[in-house]
């Protein structure tokens, strides 16, 4: 019978499933292993029932199996030295050989009687058969034959013919036990999947543990041939040690390895080669073998080494290429430095950030491993005192976490406002440029937040921010920022608040920006003035007029007036030149200014002389489109006649 099993995310907890990965039934806990549950359910899979074994069914993943496999390794390794040792060169079993052999004959036998008591996944459809009858008809139909023949006492049974069982087919059957290593294949796929494990020593156990027994089979056929052939002196090992069938047992197998792994090695001293052509075709066969098994190692060590420096290969041709593309523009010396120090700089930290690995986890884990990093740090910035615990969360799951190398820019003076930054570690220096001179204004430390005067108050930045240090740096972007405060507008009162407060402590520092430029000066006046009175309003807890405000700003001002005109709005005619500055500012793009004051009433009309708007310097070339130029100039007319009437 077919049992399915539950949703993978309703049952397998994270800590449990990773326990089962590297362990895989190691554990004896079964109140925190949960072997069956770690089997996936196919995709779309609706039926969730819990898994009941039949009567009698093992699990393969039950933990008490799990160890009895790994004792069968143990077995499986004696197997696999033995059987070509015996093969070679035990004539006749010693009867010690002899009970041991009989004795793991009889540990196999009893693993197949298990076999046929344990569940197995099917692999068409991933679903956990056990069923009494298919695992047999299964079992039947594929590895029974060659596990009984393996585990077959062909040695005993050849005693009852021949008193010393020696004869050369019974110890070819015998070799038959050699198929057990097929265990030893699975345990190797399971340790390499084992993250507890370095996964280059464990390929590197892999690769030794076959040329090891290469090695020892080659041996031990190259010598069964020197022994069993009618003229000891015409030998590999005769023609150097004559009587080498009455030296010890030791110093043969010794020999014959030496010769192995001489001829594995394709070193080939010459002091031992064939005699004769029975030993000359196996030395064909056994080198034709070792082109491949070289072949194969070759390739399995050069895949592991090559791997290990491919990250720096590709750093270096990147090195490379930037430097060939700041050689071909000449760009200068500071630019080409920033340049490589910050390909540095990534090379060297990409282990500590590893965002490859982050942006492939699910949106929960990276909120949770953003939370556990930067959640401090976000709490102490100052913009973000008092703010709710709840768009803290929000803001540290959209940061991003980024180094820069000591001396290079972060933002630059004047720069569209982008992204606000916290620093977790390092320091930074604020930077103005003014009459080609530079001048520093102040420093910022470790926990300290700067590009929030340009994100908040939608003015460039006011500063050139470089690093003065090795820092690493959040960098929160301004669209995920608006996003996240406009679903609390109490918070986003705090954090204006906050902000305000900062501008006063450094007033003095932010205003000498553009003490040398007038212009520049004049254009941070209006957007201060503009900034305080959303400062005003957040202090007061006025949500609705930074709406407003924010409201006014996006507006075209030719809209605008008609639309504060058809309401009867004054207020909002007042505070555009705050949003707007100086009305003739936008003249040349905005052609409603002209015919608002036409449409409705004369009460935008008396606000503008008030706002010293100067309606008679307008650019006449803007408006190309003869079909408006007379409508343009009646509005101008009778704007003038308002103002007029109003002095």
């Amino acid at each position: 019978m077919i049992q399915n099993i539950k949703s993978t995310t309703m049952l397998i907890s994270s800590s449990n499933y990773l326990q089962h990965f590297c362990n895989k039934g190691f554990s004896l806990d079964h109140k925190e292993f949960h072997t069956d549950n770690d089997l996936f359910p196919s995709l779309g899979a609706t039926i969730n029932q819990t898994i009941k074994h039949g009567k009698h069914i093992i699990s393969p993943n039950d933990p008490h199996y799990r160890l009895w496999e790994m004792f069968m390794i143990l077995l499986v390794l004696y197997s696999a030295w033995i059987c070509p040792f015996e093969f070679a060169f035990l004539k006749y079993l010693p009867s010690e050989i002899f009970l041991v052999d009989n004795i793991v004959n009889s540990i196999f036998a009893i693993d197949i009687t298990l076999t046929f008591f344990v569940a197995y996944v099917d692999h068409k459809s991933y679903l956990l058969v056990d069923n009494h009858k298919r695992i047999a008809i299964r079992y039947l139909s594929t590895w029974f034959i060659f596990d009984a023949c393996s585990t077959f006492p062909f040695h005993t049974i050849s005693l009852f013919f021949n008193r010393h069982g020696n004869s050369l087919g019974l110890q070819l059957l015998s070799m038959l036990r050699l198929w057990r290593l097929h265990r030893v294949s699975s345990l190797f796929a399971r340790l390499e999947k084992d993250i507890r494990l370095n996964y280059f020593w464990t390929r590197c156990i892999k690769l030794l543990s076959v040329t090891l027994f290469a090695v020892h089979c080659s041996a031990c056929f190259n010598y069964m041939i020197a022994e069993r052939y009618p003229d000891p002196k015409i030998t590999w090992i005769g023609a150097v040690i004559p009587n080498f069938k009455e030296i010890s047992l030791w110093i043969r197998y010794v020999t014959a390895i030496y010769w192995s792994i001489t001829t594995l090695t394709t070193t080939g001293y010459g002091d031992l080669h064939a005699e004769n052509t029975r030993e000359m075709l196996f030395d064909i066969c056994y080198m034709l073998f070792n082109l491949g098994l070289t072949a194969y190692l070759i390739g399995n060590m050069t895949n592991l080494v090559v791997h290990g420096t491919y990250c720096t290969k590709k750093f270096r041709d990147t090195i490379q290429a930037a430097s060939e593309f700041v050689s071909r523009n000449k760009f200068p010396k500071h630019i080409e430095e920033q340049m490589l120090s910050d390909i540095c700089l990534k090379f060297k930290t990409e282990e500590l950030k590893q965002q490859k690995i982050l942006d492939c986890l699910p949106k929960a884990i990276r909120s949770s491993i953003a939370k556990h990093l930067f959640l401090p740090i976000v709490q102490k910035a100052y913009i973000f005192q008092g703010v709710s615990l709840n768009l803290i969360f929000q803001l540290v799951s959209a940061m991003q976490a980024e180094y820069f190398a000591p001396n290079e820019d972060v933002i630059l003076q004047k720069e569209t406002p982008t992204d606000l930054y916290i620093i977790v570690s390092g320091s930074v220096e604020m930077i103005a440029y003014s009459g080609g001179t530079e001048q520093v204004h102040g420093k910022v430390t470790a926990g300290g937040v700067f590009g929030e005067i340009g994100v908040l108050c939608k003015v460039p930045q006011p500063f050139t921010i470089k690093t003065i240090e090795l820092s690493q740096i959040l960098r929160l972007d301004r669209t995920a920022l608006f996003d996240i405060i406009q679903e609390s507008k109490e918070d986003a009162t705090i954090i204006m608040q906050n902000l305000n407060q900062k501008l006063k402590l450094h007033d003095k520092v932010y205003l000498g920006v553009h003490q040398n430029d007038p212009e520049g000066f004049q254009r941070e006046q209006l957007d201060r003035d503009y900034m305080n009175r959303i400062m005003n309003y957040a202090s007061d807890g006025h949500n609705f007029q930074i709406e407003k405000l924010h409201s006014l700003e996006q507006m075209e001002t030719g809209d605008l007036l008609c639309k504060t005109e058809s309401n009867k709005d004054i207020c909002a005619a007042e505070e555009l030149s705050i949003c707007q500055g100086n009305l003739v500012g936008h003249a040349d793009h905005h052609i409603r200014f002209h015919i608002a004051p036409q449409e409705r009433g004369n009460e935008t009309a008396k606000i503008l002389p008030k706002q010293e708007a100067q309606t008679d310097n307008v650019d006449g070339t803007t408006w190309m489109d003869k079909h408006f130029n007379r409508n343009h100039e009646k509005g101008l007319f009778e704007l003038r006649n308002k103002q007029d009437e109003f002095h």
